[in-house]
C-alpha cells in the first residue's frame, strides 16, 4: 500500500496539522492524501501553511460541498434488513456503515479542494508577502467517530481479492480508498459492494458524474484560490525536483476523491431506512 503516517502515530506538528484538518472539514478522520503527504519531508507542513487560510475562513469546505450537492447520482439496487442480516450486517452496523458513506461524502469533496488547490500553489512563483487576516468561521458539528481501516493482510484471501477489486495504483503502488478498507470489517457486505460498484468504474454515465463533480469543484477552487495569501516564507517550500512525483500522486488522489463522493451516495441510496 502507498505510505502513510496514521493518526495514531503522529507527532508535533504533524498532529496539529491533522487536527486543525479534521475541524476545518468537520470530520472524524485525516484524508489519505494527506496522511501519505505527512510521510514525505515537510511536504505537509508547506501544503497545509499554503491552503490553511481558505479552510480556517469555511470559503473552501462550503465551495466544495456545494459543488457536490449539485451531483445527481446513478442507483444502486435496493437492500432489505433481511439480506443485510445474511450478510451479519445488524442495525447497529447499518449504523456503522451509513455513517462511514456520509463522512466519506462530506470529506472527499474538501479533499479535492485541498489537491485542487496545493497544485496550484505548486505552480505559482513563491512569494514572501505576508498573509492577511483570517475571517472566523464556525465549521458544522463533525461526524461520529469512525471503524479502524482493515489491514488488507489481515484478511482472508477471498475478502482480500474483493477488497482489491476496489482499488488502483498510486505512484506505482497500489491503493485502496479508506472507504473500501473501513467497510472490510463486514466481509460479506464489502463482497457484495465490490461485485455492484466495480462494473460502475468503466460506466460512461457513472464515469460522467465524477467528471462532473471535478469540474465543478475545479472551478470553484479557481475562486477559492484568489482568496489565498501567499504562503508564508516562514515554511520552507519542498525541493522542485520532488514536485512532479508530488503533482502525479495528486492527480491520482483526484481520480478516486469523485468515487467516493458517487459511490458513497450510491450505496447510501441503496440502504434501508432507519
Amino acid at each position: 500500500m502507498l505510505p502513510e503516517l496514521v493518526e495514531s502515530k503522529a507527532k508535533g506538528e504533524i498532529a496539529e496539522i491533522y487536527a486543525q484538518i479534521r475541524s476545518t472539514c468537520a470530520v472524524p478522520y485525516v484524508s489519505s492524501l494527506q496522511r501519505h503527504l505527512a510521510t514525505r519531508p515537510g511536504w505537509l507542513e508547506w501544503a497545509w501553511a499554503a491552503v490553511a487560510p481558505v479552510f480556517r475562513s469555511g470559503i473552501g469546505p462550503t465551495a466544495a460541498w456545494e459543488a457536490a450537492d449539485a451531483l445527481t447520482v446513478p442507483e444502486l439496487p435496493p437492500l432489505s434488513r433481511s439480506v443485510l442480516g445474511v450478510w451479519g450486517v445488524d442495525a447497529k452496523a447499518l449504523h456503522h456503515i451509513r455513517n462511514i458513506c456520509a463522512t466519506f461524502v462530506r470529506v472527499s469533496p474538501t479533499n479535492l479542494m485541498f489537491s485542487a488547490l496545493v497544485r496550484h500553489q505548486l505552480r505559482v512563483a513563491p512569494s514572501d508577502e505576508p498573509r492577511g487576516q483570517v475571517p472566523h468561521w464556525d465549521a458544522p458539528a463533525a461526524l461520529p467517530g469512525l471503524p479502524p481501516l482493515v489491514d488488507p493482510l489481515s484478511m482472508d484471501e477471498d475478502a482480500q481479492g474483493a477488497l482489491m477489486q476496489l482499488g488502483n495504483e498510486v505512484d506505482g503502488q497500489p491503493f485502496v480508498p479508506g472507504i473500501y478498507r473501513m467497510l472490510g470489517q463486514w466481509p460479506a457486505y464489502l463482497a457484495h459492494v465490490s461485485a455492484v460498484l466495480r462494473p460502475h468504474f468503466d460506466d460512461a454515465a457513472t464515469k460522467a458524474c465524477c467528471a462532473e463533480l471535478l469540474r465543478f469543484v475545479d472551478d470553484a477552487a479557481a475562486t477559492v484560490a484568489k482568496s489565498l495569501p501567499p504562503p508564508p516564507a516562514a515554511v520552507i517550500r519542498p525541493p522542485a525536483e520532488q514536485h512532479e512525483s508530488v503533482l502525479d500522486a495528486i492527480e491520482q488522489y483526484r481520480q478516486t476523491s469523485p468515487q467516493m463522493v458517487v459511490f458513497g451516495t450510491m450505496l447510501t441510496n441503496a440502504l434501508p431506512d432507519d
